[in-house]
């Protein structure tokens, strides 16, 4: 009988599946839950829990990697959920990123529960989640980061410790604060160049190799300047999300927030008018629209 840890795993979609997928197959029982049927998981041994506090009642760790903090909550606190079926030692990683003030709530409640909640949030993308090499900025009590290293090294190529719990859901809003803002700067910039005449694949052949190239640059512009819709798949809606987190908590810390506020009303506008299943690099064909700017258009042209 193995003496690893049974694992839980909360929402299996884009990041999600990948990770539960690698957890599996390094020789872990793994139970988990999703709306969806997950035939890929089934058949390399995963097994369909029917509800959080059933999976609470089998696992001794679980994750969460859903979309939202509603979302996180009512796992944790509904009438099936976590709560209901936690027993003393139960592990709670959530890997969503979450309003750092819900964090801690439920870390207090899930603590009453005899349960200990650690955040670690995700970095790179879906390609990296089915390699198994995402980056992880893990937050909680370091003897319990020590009980779930392993696991978390699954799926994680880099793991970053970055304080009490919390802080990792601090830290990616953090972070995609910077990366959402850098894409609305793109598709304005790219939107500029085009009305004064400079191309989309100009704009990019000036940038790339420079000290202002980033990887968010390149993934931004191969859908811009190539029309590649796969390149940087990470939805308006929820960069949107994100930085309505980012403004609570400016607002919470009493931080001025002139970026934030700037950066979230590109992507809620582009979420209000249906467009919030797009990518985001999509914003740049938004913006276009705006100032009328045809974007394919004028990448046609920067390619005669």
């Amino acid at each position: 009988m193995s003496n690893k840890p049974v694992i839980g795993f909360i929402g299996v979609g884009m990041m999600g599946h990948g990770m539960a997928k690698n957890i599996r197959t390094k020789g872990y029982e793994l139970w988990f839950l999703d709306q969806r049927p997950m035939p890929t998981l089934l058949e390399i041994g995963a097994k369909s829990a029917s509800s959080p506090k059933d999976m609470a009642e089998r696992c001794d760790i679980i994750h969460i990697c859903l979309q939202n903090s509603g979302q996180v909550e009512k796992v944790v606190k509904g009438n099936d959920g976590i709560i209901a079926g936690a027993r003393p030692g139960l592990i709670v990683i959530d890997t969503s990123t979450s309003d750092p003030l819900s964090t801690l709530l439920l870390a207090q409640e899930l603590q009453a529960a005899g349960a200990t909640l650690i955040d670690a949030s995700l970095g790179r993308t879906p390609k990296e989640a089915e390699e198994g090499t995402l980056d992880a900025m893990v937050a909680g009590d370091d003897e319990v980061f020590e009980r779930v290293k392993p696991v978390i090294e699954c799926w994680a190529g880099r793991i970053i410790r970055v304080g009490a719990v919390g802080n990792g859901h601090k830290m990616k809003l953090l972070m995609n604060f910077i990366g959402m803002s850098y894409g609305a700067l793109y598709a304005e910039a790219v939107v500029l160049g085009a009305k004064i005449g400079i191309s989309p694949q100009a704009i990019r052949d000036v940038i790339t190799g420079s000290r202002m190239d980033s990887g968010f640059f390149g993934t931004f512009m191969k859908y811009v300047v190539e029309r590649d819709r796969d390149a940087h798949r990470f939805m308006i809606s929820y960069a949107a999300k994100d930085l309505r987190y980012v403004n609570n908590m400016a607002a919470d810390s009493k931080v001025t927030s002139v970026m934030a506020s700037a950066a979230v009303q590109y992507y809620t506008h582009a979420e209000a008018i249906g467009h919030g299943d797009d990518f985001v690099p999509m914003l740049s064909d938004l913006v276009g629209k705006l100032n009328g700017v045809d974007m394919e258009e004028e990448v046609r042209k920067g390619a005669r």
